[in-house]
């Protein structure tokens, strides 16, 4: 029988190394207390980026990525994307953050959309979007989609 493994390449999850810090979210609280640690404070103010956070069956982290950095009033979302790495490190909930360079946390329309695109397709995969969190500015506030009723 002829095999095609020298011609096909071989699909890898990597981790990268460094503390294995795991953090208990409860509360959206402690969701934007945790992205004041994880977004790039040189360039928050500056341009839109969107953060996706992974968690266990008991809401521990597992891990996080930059998923997109966009320019200063958007950002692209690619839910296959999200969805194949929450999928790769064993995932059980993911949390969407991103912020607004201008200051306001207030969600946009396609902020609310994009979640509920996101929301329905972890739905799909048997995965949880427990929030969708907007971070104001410099951290002067966040809004929490979840917190306001408006992941439903």
């Amino acid at each position: 029988m002829k095999t095609y493994s020298a011609y096909l390449p071989q699909i890898e999850l990597k981790y990268k190394k460094g503390e294995a810090v795991k953090v208990k979210i409860s509360s959206s609280k402690d969701i934007f207390e945790l992205s004041k640690t994880l977004f790039n404070t040189d360039t928050i103010e500056i341009n839109e980026e969107v953060l996706i956070i992974f968690l266990n069956r008991q809401n521990n982290t597992i891990g996080w990525i930059r998923h997109t950095s966009g320019g200063s009033v958007s950002s692209i979302i690619d839910v296959k994307l999200i969805l194949s790495t929450a999928l790769g490190c064993g995932a059980q909930s993911i949390i969407m953050l991103h912020n607004h360079p201008s200051g306001n946390n207030k969600p946009s329309d396609s902020d609310i959309s994009i979640s509920l695109k996101l929301k329905s397709a972890c739905q799909i995969m048997e995965l949880n979007l427990l929030d969708s969190i907007i971070v104001a500015g410099d951290f002067e506030a966040y809004y929490s989609l979840a917190d306001e009723g408006r992941l439903f």
